[in-house]
């Protein structure tokens, strides 16, 4: 992970309190309840947890504090994608009324800046020095890996455990292009590193990551074309939803293209030649781009960690081989985070590091594949999933029934001018029991928690179509699948019924 420029204000408060130079390792206790190699989410909330319960916990990061997440991931990358929606919008403000601002036109290396500040603001949550002084933990800074099946080493130092996290991540991966790592690329790690735009861009992979970016790029005045094997982008989600992304992207200028099998990279002078060609050879097109990024998936960090020392299994691509606890093939050591977990995401490390936790130090049986856990690719529109998708349902079996809503129904997303997209709730056919949900639109991933709470509590549509929302919300979308639901238990035989009912004498 790069250090960043040293000489940026930001960049150097980010490095104090992530990685500090001046940092001394603390003399290891004889022993201890809970050692966690890799400081990123995961392993922060794992320690933070253990220590709040009274475990003797030691902490080891080899790079920085806070990880992907708060150093190249999650954090930036928002920054990125609010200055280039507020560019959007700033283009769209006629719509409500606006005149143009005068001179007003994106500024990458402002909103660049403001990613560094908003990174650096956020830093101390995560810092060395807080999880030492405010939360008793042994902070270890340095390469540390498994040298037995119950002790880490970091910088000379043996540490002895009870037992033990891994927590150590992943990392960009990148396909077998020939000629691209010779020619140099960003990663979707490195690209947040960019202080000027890069005139043409060339994102490789239309996952979540490079949709977001390709469009937050675009917006902020990048000529962006998005690479992307696969006949459609966003392959796990809905592909109703995937389309409105396709059409999203294209409206902000990114060029999308689909079925794309990259066949070279070369580089010339300081530009990068691609050739790529459609299916089956057809489509052949070379072109020129300023800057290549690469979103073409993720690696577990497991090479370094000393696995084979403790009697750890695991596999190079798919990461730390763990059950359903959570728990290694050495039953003193769990995993969690992308480095072990099919849901490679912030908020899944987070809940599965208080399982570990829980099922390590306190004989718990709590199982991973209970969780419900939802996921949102913040393009704009937004698409946001829990549950089961139609292809999940399928290939398992399980009859679905499905509700959808247009956002154009929903009376806040009209007055906002901004009624792009759906929620579209399953059930299981012939119950309100919810098999999963997709919300497309303004901030879908803030509308999954009805849902979501729904499916943990084991609540179905009914209660859904009982409870009040505030209006007007967008969340009211989801309301309006469950009212949907609620109609189609309004039979013939039951009209009948109820009318038979109000003609009573009262």
């Amino acid at each position: 992970m790069s250090a960043g420029d040293v000489t940026d204000p930001h960049d150097a408060a980010l490095a104090a309190a992530v990685f500090p130079s001046d940092w001394e390792n603390p003399a290891p206790a004889p022993r201890y309840d809970l050692v966690v190699l890799g400081a990123g989410t995961g392993g922060l909330v794992s320690a933070a947890v253990a220590a709040a319960l009274g475990a003797r916990v030691a902490l080891i990061e080899r790079e920085r504090m806070g990880g992907d997440c708060l150093n190249v991931g999650c954090v930036p990358s928002k920054a990125l994608i609010r200055s280039g929606r507020m560019a959007a919008d700033a283009r769209a403000a006629s719509a409500l009324g606006l005149g143009p601002a005068p001179g007003a036109r994106p500024d990458f290396a402002a909103a660049m800046e403001r990613m560094r500040a908003i990174r650096a603001a956020i830093a101390p949550h995560d810092s060395a020095q807080r999880f030492r002084d405010e939360l008793g933990i042994d902070v270890f800074l340095g390469a540390g890996r498994l040298v037995a099946p119950d002790a880490a080493e970091v910088d000379g130092r043996r540490l002895r455990f009870r037992r033990a996290i891994l927590a150590t991540g992943a990392r960009a991966g990148a396909p077998p292009i020939p000629g691209l790592a010779e020619a140099g690329f960003l990663t979707t790690g490195t690209g947040v590193s960019l202080r000027e735009a890069p005139a043409r861009l060339a994102v490789i992979g239309g996952g979540p990551i490079g949709c977001e970016l390709a469009q937050a790029f675009a917006r902020l005045g990048v000529a962006v074309t998005l690479l992307e094997a696969a006949p459609r982008l966003l392959v796990r989600d809905d592909p109703e939803a995937a389309e409105r992304v396709a059409e999203a992207l294209a409206r902000d200028g990114v060029r999308v293209v689909l079925s794309a099998k990259i066949e070279g990279v070369a580089r010339d002078g300081a530009a990068r030649h691609v050739r790529w060609s459609g299916p089956g050879g057809a489509g052949a097109a070379d072109e020129d781009f300023d800057a290549l990024l690469v979103a073409a998936g993720r690696l577990p960090n497991v090479e370094e960690a000393g696995l084979e020392a403790a009697g750890v299994a695991f596999d190079p691509r798919r990461g730390v081989t763990v059950d359903d606890f959570l728990r290694t093939t050495n039953r003193r050591i769990y995993a969690v985070g992308d480095c072990a977990m099919e849901a490679k995401f912030t908020h899944a490390a987070d809940a599965a590091a208080k399982l570990a936790v829980q099922n390590a130090l306190f004989f718990g049986r709590k199982r991973v594949s209970k969780l419900v856990i939802p996921w949102c690719t913040y393009t704009d529109p937004e698409v946001a999933h829990v549950g089961l998708t139609p292809q999940d349902a399928e290939q398992q079996g399980i009859a679905l029934a499905t509700y959808t809503v247009p956002m154009s129904a929903n009376d806040r997303a009209r007055t906002e001018g901004e009624t792009e997209g759906f929620a579209r709730v399953h059930t299981r056919k012939g119950s309100d029991k919810i098999a999963g949900a997709t919300l497309v639109g303004h901030g879908a991933g803030d509308q999954t928690p009805p849902a979501t709470t729904a499916m943990t509590a084991g609540l179905g549509l009914g209660a859904l179509a009982g409870t009040i929302f505030p209006y007007p919300t967008r969340s009211e979308a989801v309301k309006a699948a469950a009212n949907a639901y609620m109609r189609t238990r309004l039979t013939p035989a039951a009209k009948k019924i109820l009318g038979w009912v109000l003609r009573l004498p009262r």
